[in-house]
């Protein structure tokens, strides 16, 4: 039995500070939160954009009882604790939290476009999401990013471990 609530997904990504803990940090709110459901494993991928870090990613399946635009402003706030600053697109960052899908809502505001306008775009998207929702990702979806550059790195309980790792120990 799914939990009461819109069924959401979001997807997280960092690249700089200490991704592991950034990432491991807004689930803790989301959890916290009470809207916290299940969460993929951790993906490595490559960046998108300018020369920057691997990225570290991950999707949420949240139940969520506000609206999008509420979801959004709690993303926004995700980013915002983890200190974010919005320097270039698709530049590094130490937190990004983006809506996926809400429900069943299709928007095409500019401000927030549901479903997210690049999900089915990209491998570190479209695999955890298809590890919390195989109905949602489509073979030929998958067939279509299997060339970019993401590798599973395992469980969320190894993205407690490297948060928790001194610097010298992270593997992030």
């Amino acid at each position: 039995m799914s939990p009461p609530g819109v069924r959401a997904f979001v997807g997280l990504g960092a690249n700089i500070g200490n991704p592991a803990a950034q990432l491991a940090n807004a689930l803790e709110a989301l959890d916290a939160a009470g809207v916290l459901v299940a969460v993929s494993g951790l993906y490595r991928s490559a960046p998108i954009g300018p020369e920057q870090p691997e990225f570290l990613n991950l999707v949420a399946e949240l139940a969520v009882f506000d609206g999008p635009y509420e979801l959004l402003a709690r993303c926004h706030a995700l980013e915002a604790a983890a200190q974010r600053v919005r320097r270039e697109r698709w530049g590094p960052r130490t937190l990004d939290v983006d809506v996926l899908l809400f429900g069943d809502v299709e928007m095409h505001d500019p401000e927030l476009q549901i479903p997210h306008p690049r999900l089915h775009e990209r491998r570190f998207v479209l695999d955890p999401l298809a590890e919390l929702a195989p109905e949602l990702v489509t073979l030929g979806q998958l067939s279509a990013v299997a060339d970019q550059d993401c590798e599973y790195v395992g469980t969320v309980e190894l993205l407690h471990q490297l948060a928790t790792a001194s610097p010298g120990q992270r593997q992030d």
